[in-house]
């Protein structure tokens, strides 16, 4: 068979152009003409009848939305870093998975540097954090054995317990005492597999700190192996940004590391004992038959974490600016109890909650609302989220704004 050319058109750039891309949307008619598409059309007309209709729209605004906590990733300093490697000539692509050809020298140089950074025999990098938990928890439980996990835990954990063949049972939020009750009764009906405990550090969506000191004390008391989810504690909590869970819990454990947060890159760092690791590599589907991270992902990411050890005053605006944050709200708007970055404003309703971030959008501050099934029904709610890219003026300035808002409802 003669092999067909297809000639790359004249037209188009052949490297990239810094023109703004364009926003293309497709047609949205087929559905009309095509009966085996109507009931998925039906589900969005009900979505957003209930206004739970998600569509994806660019970021505008004033930056009170991302996770980029530190502001890193539109950094000078990454963009050096990116630079550099691809001189240095660190691949763009990664071509493969790393079992096959995709295995480089810089994922095994951030996995070195990684465990040694954050205090851990090993390290294991994957494509992102959803991904590493979907890798732990559907491999490493065994059938035996039983997982309890905080009840608002993400919905990577939930992905991985469902795909794993352990047990699982959810302890209400924060409650140490329920998830004891929950794992002596295991063991007095016969439970003898291993228990595993799975927590976040720092809560996504309700910014509030897991009670790890206590965490790791049930763990021990129960022979318990631990799992801390630090996604939106790393680089921000913790000695140089190592997640909060460093230099409190003494026992081995797995620690979940995003890089796609404060450390302003992408992908997911799993921290573990070596043998936990290697089982890993050798059993977890979502690393096995994954295409690797970029080594350029991986030199990056690298790059973030020196930066870290390099800029303490990175971590240390973060705090004053997430003070700053928490003294606003409560003079503009009387919101009080956060203890983060992520700072939820529960309004109840769905509808409540979008008119009021389509309002704060309006006035020049991205607030996404966010709704049920990600946050339990009736907890419709503003995710405040007060990153490396705002100034105390621009936060004022959302408060105030949200405080004519509420004061409005109100009246």
């Amino acid at each position: 068979m003669v092999p067909i050319f297809v000639p790359i058109d004249a037209k188009l750039p052949l490297s990239y152009s810094c023109q703004s891309p364009q926003m293309f949307s497709a047609p949205n008619e087929g559905y009309k003409t095509m009966p085996q598409l109507t009931r998925y059309a039906s589900l969005l007309d009900a979505l957003a009848k209930r206004n739970r209709r998600r569509i994806l729209r660019p970021g505008d605004g004033l930056d009170f939305s991302s996770n980029d906590y530190l502001g890193l990733a539109n950094s000078p300093w990454l963009k050096q870093a990116a630079m550099e490697a691809l001189e240095c000539g660190v691949p763009a692509g990664s071509g493969g998975s790393r079992l096959l050809r995709g295995n480089h020298p810089e994922h095994a140089a951030l996995e070195e540097e990684a465990a040694a950074f954050f205090g851990a025999e090993a390290a294991l990098f994957m494509g992102g954090g959803f991904q590493a938990n979907q890798a732990v928890f559907s491999s490493l439980p065994a059938g035996d054995d039983l997982v309890i996990y905080d009840e608002f835990i993400h919905a990577s954990v939930h992905e991985g317990m469902r795909l794993g063949r352990a047990r699982t049972a959810a302890f209400a939020h924060n409650a140490v005492d329920h998830a004891r009750k929950i794992a002596r009764r295991w063991r007095e009906e016969g439970g003898r597999g291993t228990l595993w405990i799975a927590v976040e550090s720092l809560y996504s969506m309700e910014g509030d700190f897991a009670p790890l000191a206590e965490l790791a004390a049930l763990a021990t008391e129960t022979d318990a192996l631990l799992i801390v989810d630090e996604a939106h504690a790393t680089g921000v909590f913790g000695p140089q940004g190592r997640g909060l869970a460093h230099g409190l819990i003494d026992l081995p454990h797995i620690s979940i590391h995003t890089c796609g947060k404060a450390l302003g890159i992408a992908g997911g760092l799993i921290l573990a004992p070596r043998v936990l690791i290697d089982t890993l590599i050798n059993r977890a589907r979502p690393f096995i038959f994954a295409t690797s991270p970029p080594p350029l992902t991986a030199a990056l990411v690298r790059a973030s974490l020196r930066l870290l050890q390099a800029k303490p005053e990175l971590q240390e605006v973060a705090i004053a600016r997430i003070s700053h944050a928490h003294r606003e709200a409560a003079r503009t708007c009387g919101l009080s109890g956060f203890e983060s970055q992520v700072m939820p404003v529960i309004l109840g309703e769905d509808k409540t909650a979008m008119r009021h971030a389509a309002a704060l959008q309006a006035a020049g501050f991205d607030v996404r609302g966010i709704r049920p099934p990600t946050v339990p029904r009736g907890t419709a709610r503003l995710r405040i989220s007060i990153t490396g890219n705002v100034d105390n003026q621009a936060i004022t300035g959302l408060f105030e704004t949200l405080g004519r808002q509420l004061q409005e409802d109100a009246g």
